[in-house]
């Protein structure tokens, strides 16, 4: 269904159950959840599905082991959990990732960990250890029925080096187990959008709009990029911002409704680095460190690069967060810590970026006390009620969009139809034990090359057959720069409401976050998004100075860097040949 078609529908019965606001992974969740129920849901982004916290996550799909000295069981319970549904039900996109805890001492920390998790202290300290194994003991416990990864083992100062050799050499062992990664969240995302839009005929979404108390006391949807606007009748509102929560509250309901701030968030800054040396000294796992101020931080590979991070600062105002050299600095000087050999180059840092962590309200002054969990506080109006989802990590969005779609149900007087707890996620579905027979046969049937196949399948799994159909059904040509072709972004920006730029580069695809996008990639792919929107050159022109300055601003890019990554003549011609 077309934007026009959303809301033209939204015109002739503006009646809807639901209207979830917040077009991030929990509200796309909750959005899916409902959809599946049958009930006629909209939901509402103001700006681009997973443009926000969903967007800026440190890529791991784990367990929260350092939550277990917040006295956190339950919430790590059940992110294992919902880790391993993960594994099952989107294996394209969600992978295992062995984890190395360098260990610097034997017993620190075991006091200091014992009287946090009794909420007697909040200063982060050095976990030595017999701490580390405790927590990983706990670990292996929680997963024992399942077994989907090895349990944890640890290795001595000589092991370590000699597998590790960059390691700072002070380490005394390591402690190795298994959690997961994710590649590209985003695309997560629009999976679990597209399942509920199949779901349900009575299910609907927009991005790039808002909700709005109208001047009669009721709602309109107001379109952001032609400025229209719908009146809708929600029977509930379930409010998905995140960080915005208070602000979107703000906004809807009369002051007398709002009550105390309901978030705290915090922000994360990460950065991608192009550096062989570093990617090779990592030896294909994540190292999960602690920086000499008790921090943790982490590092590993990912997608040909390394991810590095992370921040936890506390933000008012989260439509401003970026990475600022302060916090550039103290990654970097935290990598400098483990691994004290490596120099890396302002120049290796090819992307960076920063979300903030949707946590409740809290006035704990060491920030990774604030706890994990998240649970639903509903508000009554005048108008809709309004449920608000509070907390919650990436890797419980499943379970957090059920328990929110479950307090929906209950206050509407609706029925549970089907669980999620084991529905596959977009390309996951009929996911082949054979990949290889897999991409051979999709190959003979689209007449596509297996190599090109076997990249379409890492990228959308079992969805990668729907998109080599579209690109065998006319004439295709590579992406200048790039690994994707003018077909694959043609479907893209036909059946993935693409509305800018950055929805493409950033959040479709990889092209930014991989360190990849050059200003020709920039520009092709530009040209393409221009002649399906019919834009002239002056829409054009704003198009690219608006994500040029996105690009900047937020993630450290900037254009002198994008012309440089872009293929010469001579190398065009070379490969030509």
């Amino acid at each position: 269904m077309t934007r026009k078609e959303t809301l033209d529908g939204l015109r002739q019965s503006p009646k809807v159950d639901v209207c979830v606001l917040g077009g991030g992974i929990n509200g796309l969740s909750v959005f899916r959840e409902l959809a599946l129920q049958g009930l006629r849901v909209l939901l509402v982004e103001k700006h681009d599905y997973c443009s926000g916290a969903s967007a800026a996550l440190s890529r791991m799909v784990h367990g929260g082991l350092r939550y277990l000295e917040n006295g956190e069981f339950t919430l790590v319970k059940e992110s294992l959990v919902e880790r391993d549904r993960l594994l099952r039900n989107a294996p394209h996109l969600v992978a295992p990732l062995p984890t190395t805890v360098p260990v610097f001492d034997t017993f620190s920390g075991l006091a200091n960990g014992i009287v946090r998790f009794l909420g007697l202290s909040r200063r982060p300290s050095r976990r030595g250890a017999v701490a580390i194994k405790a927590g990983l003991s706990i670990y292996d416990l929680l997963t024992r029925k399942r077994a989907l990864m090895p349990r944890h083992r640890f290795r001595g100062r000589r092991a370590t080096l000699a597998k590790w050799p960059a390691l700072n050499p002070r380490i005394r062992s390591s402690a190795t187990y298994y959690d997961a990664w994710v590649s590209h969240p985003e695309r997560i995302g629009i999976e679990l959008l597209q399942d509920g839009l199949s779901a349900s005929t009575e299910a609907a979404a927009v991005n790039y709009a808002e909700l709005r108390r109208s001047e009669t006391g009721g709602y309109v949807v107001v379109d952001r990029i032609d400025g229209l606007s719908v009146e809708v009748e929600p029977k509930l509102i379930v409010n998905a911002t995140g960080g915005w929560i208070d602000i979107t509250n703000g906004a809807l309901l009369p002051p007398d409704r709002r009550g105390a701030p309901l978030m705290g968030g915090t922000k994360g800054s990460h950065l991608i680095i192009d550096n062989a040396r570093l990617r090779d000294a990592l030896g294909d796992h994540m190292i999960y460190y602690e920086n000499e101020d008790g921090r943790i931080c982490i590092l590993f590979p990912y997608l040909g690069k390394v991810l590095v991070g992370s921040t936890d600062i506390r933000v008012d105002d989260p439509e401003t967060v970026r990475c600022e050299a302060e916090e550039r600095d103290y990654i970097l000087q935290s990598l400098a810590f483990v691994l004290p050999g490596m120099e890396i180059k302002r120049e290796e840092i090819v992307f960076q970026f920063s979300g903030v962590r949707p946590l409740p309200a809290s006035s704990d002054s060491f920030t990774g006390r604030i706890p994990r969990d998240h649970f639903c506080t509903l508000l009554e109006n005048s108008g809709a009620p309004v449920i608000c989802m509070i907390g919650g990590k990436w890797t419980t969005f499943r379970s957090f969009g059920e328990l929110a779609a479950d307090t929906a149900l209950k206050r509407l007087g609706r029925p549970r139809r089907i669980s999620t707890a084991d529905c596959p996620i977009g390309g996951g579905r009929q996911f082949p034990a054979d990949r290889a027979s897999w991409i051979a046969a999709l190959a003979d049937r689209s007449g596509l090359a297996q190599p090109r196949i076997a990249g379409l399948f890492a990228r959308y799994g079992t969805d990668a057959a729907k998109v080599a159909t579209f690109i065998s059904q006319g004439t295709d040509a590579p992406m200048l720069g790039s690994d994707y072709s003018v077909r694959e972004m043609l479907f893209l920006i036909r059946n993935e409401a693409v509305e800018h730029l950055d929805d493409l580069l950033l959040r479709r695809t990889t092209l930014a976050i991989s360190g990849v996008l050059s200003l020709a990639t920039l520009d092709a792919t530009l040209d393409l998004l221009a002649a399906e929107k019919s834009w002239g050159d002056e829409r054009r022109a704003s198009e690219r100075a608006r994500f040029l300055a996105l690009l900047r601003d937020s993630h450290g890019v900037d254009e002198a860097m994008l012309a440089a990554r872009s293929p010469q003549p001579e190398t065009e011609a070379r490969a030509a040949v």
